[in-house]
């Protein structure tokens, strides 16, 4: 059997055991440390209130699917003076809040929505041992389009296959950063105008010679130089 600490899926968190599925995957069993700090008043405390498991999908192991089983408990605040009585483990290093896969699991799968599209990069997580749809893939890849990131400047506009010679849709790309902006229903002046509009910041558009994103760009900015 291979070492727990393949499976580690996040500092601090400590692996219990590794056990076998009946479809040949792993089920990893792992718990956040013994004890807890308070959010408000930052004491620690180790008089734990209840507990709950997440399951969670994680890195594969030599292709076959690895499921996190993480018990994350929660813990009463024994400092007098708080005003919280009780807090849960701070388990977003590893997941976000309701989420069914780890931060990493999630990180590849923008990776290959970004590069390949969504039908290409299901068939591709479901031979690493990852299996999600390309509806899942790409909803990922606009959450993070939707990020904190400052306003692009630079930006590239081309079409992006939502189902190859079906439907397509605009993907803007921040050039400077070299990372997805947003993910645009379709490929009509209209919504990449309006996309434009709302974002006054942008200052260079790279595009092909398709004429559809020239008269956006004219629409859509400022200046109206569908050049720029």
């Amino acid at each position: 059997m291979h070492s727990k600490q393949h499976w580690a899926p996040g500092k601090g968190v400590k692996v219990q055991r590794v056990a076998r599925t009946a479809s040949d995957g792993w089920n990893v069993y792992a718990s956040m440390p013994e004890g807890g700090v308070c959010p408000d008043c930052g004491h620690q405390s180790r008089r734990r209130h209840g507990w709950r498991h997440r399951r969670l999908m994680d890195y594969p192991a030599h292709g076959q699917a690895v499921t996190l089983k993480l018990r994350v408990s929660r813990w009463r605040c024994t400092f007098q003076h708080c005003k919280r009585n009780t807090f849960s483990d701070d388990d977003r290093a590893i997941a976000v809040p309701h989420a069914r896969r780890t931060t990493r699991a999630v990180q590849i799968a923008r990776h290959l929505g970004h590069a390949t599209g969504g039908r290409p990069a299901e068939r591709l997580m479901r031979r690493f041992g990852m299996p999600m749809s390309d509806d899942t893939i790409l909803r990922h890849l606009k959450r993070g389009a939707a990020g904190s990131a400052p306003p692009a400047k630079v930006i590239g506009l081309d079409d992006w296959s939502w189902r190859k010679s079906w439907r397509y849709g605009t993907i803007i790309v921040d050039l400077e950063r070299r990372s997805v902006v947003n993910i645009l229903e379709d490929r009509s002046v209209e919504s990449a105008a309006n996309w434009l509009r709302k974002n006054p910041s942008i200052g260079v558009v790279s595009r092909d010679r398709c004429g559809l994103y020239a008269q956006a760009v004219r629409e859509g900015c400022s200046t109206g130089d569908p050049s720029r």
